[in-house]
Formats: C-alpha cells, structure tokens, sequence
C-alpha cells in the first residue's frame, strides 16, 4: 500500500466515520432517555435519502402517506384516551399536532411540485416529512411499554424496524438510488483530490455535532433531556415529563437519521434496507461509548470508519466482519470493568 492509496482510503474512513458519528449520538441519545436500543435509526437514513431521490424523479414518495397515516392513528388513539380521561381539553392539541401538521406538510409538497424546486427546497420537504415519523413511532410503539424492561424493548425494536423495511419495499421498490450531490467541485490537496459532497458531509457532521453540544447545554430542552438520562426518577420527581423526553430525543434521532441519508446518498446508491447495516454501525460506535458517552461514541465511530475503510482494502470479503467483531473486545473491556447496578423505580 503507498501513501495515495492510504490517503484515499483515510479520506473515505472518516467520511463514514462523520456519517457513524452522528448515528451513534443519536442511538446513545435514544437509549439514554428512554433505554430504548433504537435498531430502526438505519431506516430514517434510507427514508430520508429516498424520499429526496423520488422528488429528484418527479414522483411523491410513500413516506408523505406513511406520515398522513400515522398521524390519524396517533390522533385515534390520543382522542379515546382523552375522552376516557375527560381531558377534552387535549383534543385541539391533538388535532394541531396529528392531523393539522402532517396534512400542512402533504398539502405543501403536492402544492409545491418539489421535482421543479432547488436542492435545497427538496431538502427541506423530505427532512419536513422525515422527522416527524419519529415522534410518531414513538408514540405508536413505544410510549405504552416505555416502563418495561429492555429486554421488551428491544423486541420491539426488531418489529419496528422489520415493519419499517417492509414498508420501505413497498415505497421505494427493491432498485437503489442516488441523488443529485450538492457540489462538483473538486480540490487537490497534494496528492489526494477531495470532492466538494465530501466537505458537505464533514461540514454538516460537525455543525451538527457542535449544534447538539449546544442544545445539550444551553438549552431547557436540552437540559431537560440530560436529565431524563442521567437519572429517568429523579426527572420525574423534578417535573420533567419522561413523554415528552422521549418524544423529543425519536425527533432529533429521526432528524439526524434523514440528514445523514441525504448526504450519503450522492456518494452512495441507497437501497430500502441497507440503512439497518448502516444504523449497526453507528451502534458499533455507540457500544463503545458504553451507550452513554457522546464524544467517545464520536471517537468510536471514526475508528469504526477508518476500520471499515482499510478492510475493504486488505480483506473486502470480510470487512463487515471485521468491523463488527470489534464489538467483542470492547464488551469484554466493559464486562470486566463495569459494576452493574439496577435503576430502581
């Protein structure tokens, strides 16, 4: 191996390591506030690259009637236990919030004609449909077990996702696509040529990283989360609604999800279902953080890229199990280190 090929193969490792850094924050995010192992995140990267490549083809994608749907289920289910409970005053909210949104949103991108739009407005309309999903699924599989245990949870997790990547066959059919990349512009640095998708990806990791830094800590919202994860009892005691909590960390997990697909997809064809490889190993990354440190679970996700990166060189025909056996060490590591202590409630 020379230094151009090693150069070439660093750049990509930490291209994907950018795009695994911000899906291991979320999955940390997720579980730290809800202890919720969130396996469906590949399916929001693969929702958000294809909804914006059907608008690139001039179709409307399945996920703007995913979104009409689940939002007149989620204000069913609302409306009876607001009537049951007499808190009839939670209907306008639910009407505000489940049906008035999400047919705003239909309603603008069947209005707009987004294959006629900017990049940039198409952007927007497939993050607008993208992100609210996660509340919503939130709301429909979550929130009634959100006092169960793990173990439970994470069984749910493997029939959300599993319906998320039927519905995405359905949606999107089994072809890949790419989209249109942001910039063509290439650099020569020496002996290794950058294009302009990469510094979009690098560019939009980090002030996406820096943005979630920033809401963590100066934020009330941010603040609220950061104690739902540190102690999940004691928020409550606090006043601190754990719904709420919830609601909020699937929202910015959804929205990180969909961002990230939308960056890879000019660099890579996106399939409906590859986003679960992809989600694995940002949770590769997140494992490492022990799935409660951000910056080592942006560490971990550079090593997982760089890692990825070099394998396909080395050995292609076994670099996913290369990556993946990482997590072994890494759990032996933690199990030998760690004191288990249950959360009492």
């Amino acid at each position: 191996m020379d230094l151009q090929i090693a150069l070439l193969l660093g750049q990509d490792g930490i291209v994907n390591g950018a795009i695994y850094a911000l899906l291991a924050l979320a999955l940390v995010l997720v579980f730290a506030v809800t202890r919720v192992i969130f396996i469906p995140q590949g399916e929001f990267v693969a929702y958000g690259a294809l909804t914006l490549a059907a608008f690139q083809a001039g179709k409307t994608p399945g996920t703007l009637w995913l979104l009409l749907g689940a939002g007149v289920l989620v204000a069913l289910i609302d409306t009876v236990m607001a009537v049951r409970a007499g808190s009839l005053g939670r209907l306008k909210r639910i009407a505000l919030w489940d049906l008035a949104l999400p047919a705003a949103i239909a309603g603008l991108v069947l209005w707009l004609e987004p294959g006629k739009m900017p990049l940039w407005v198409q952007v927007g309309l497939a993050l607008a449909i993208v992100i609210p999903l996660g509340p919503l699924v939130y709301r429909l599989a979550y929130q009634p077990l959100a006092e169960a245990s793990v173990l439970v949870l994470l069984i749910v997790s493997v029939a959300v996702h599993l319906t998320l990547v039927g519905l995405g066959l359905l949606f999107f059919g089994a072809e890949g696509s790419r989209t249109t990349p942001f910039s063509e512009a290439q650099f020569n640095l020496g002996m290794l040529t950058v294009n302009g998708q990469t510094l979009w990806v690098l560019g939009a990791s980090g002030v996406l990283i820096v943005a979630l830094y920033l809401f963590f800590g100066r934020s009330l919202y941010g603040k609220a989360l950061r104690a739902t994860a540190i102690n999940r009892v004691g928020a409550r005691l606090m006043g601190i609604s754990t719904t709420m909590a919830g609601k909020l960390s699937f929202t910015l997990a959804a929205g990180i999800g969909a961002l990230s697909g939308i960056l890879i997809a000019p660099i890579t064809t996106v399939y409906y279902d590859p986003g679960f490889l992809v989600g694995l190993k940002g949770f590769v990354a997140a494992i490492i953080a022990g799935l409660v440190s951000y910056p080592l679970a942006a560490a971990g996700a550079i090593l997982v890229g760089l890692l990825e990166a070099f394998s396909s060189f080395w050995a292609s025909a076994f670099k996913e199990v290369i990556v993946f056996t990482l997590i072994i060490p890494v759990l032996l590591w933690r199990s030998l280190t760690s004191r288990h202590v249950e959360e009492e409630e």
